[in-house]
């Protein structure tokens, strides 16, 4: 059996073989599973954590929803408040307007009308200060002739009757 022909490279091919698998199996098949196994233990714990660090994220992203719809209530709550506190000023303000505008209203009614009897003195006094200069002139030119004083006496005379 010659070493280089092509049927004895097969069995040394093959010897070679078993021996390299033998020392595989002996020294390195061990760590290579244990490398393996490690990796696969690795990568199931990352797995696990992930699991738990997504109902983390899960459990974080309910409590902010909630946080939220609680600060929205609160921020309703606070915004209808303060519409009510508004229109409790609004109408508070108008009825304080209203009120004021009649005080003022009645006060210029009063005023108008002490002016309007202070004008009626006023006119009456003029009046009355005209008619005595016209009655004045009256009296003066017809008393001014001696005939005619007499007959005024006369016809105030007969005018009066005596009971």
């Amino acid at each position: 059996m010659n070493i280089t022909h092509p049927e004895s490279l097969i069995f040394w091919t093959v010897i070679v073989f078993v021996v390299l698998f033998i020392l595989l199996r002996k020294f390195a098949w061990k760590p290579i599973l244990s490398a393996v196994n490690n990796r696969e233990s690795k990568i199931e714990e990352a797995l696990e954590a992930a699991k738990k660090a997504r109902e983390e994220m899960e459990n974080l992203q309910a409590d902010n929803e909630k946080m939220l719809a609680e600060a929205r209530a609160e921020r309703d709550a606070m915004l209808k408040e303060a519409r009510e506190i508004k229109d409790k000023i609004i109408a508070d303000a108008k009825e304080a307007a209203a009120t004021q505008g009649a005080a003022i209203l009645e006060q210029a009614k009063a005023e108008i009308e002490s002016e309007k009897k202070s004008a009626l003195v006023e006119l009456k006094t003029e009046v009355a200060n005209i008619s005595l200069e016209i009655a004045q002139k009256v009296v003066k030119e017809e008393l001014s002739d001696e005939a005619k004083q007499l007959k005024q006496v006369e016809k105030m005379l007969n005018e009066v009757t005596l009971n």
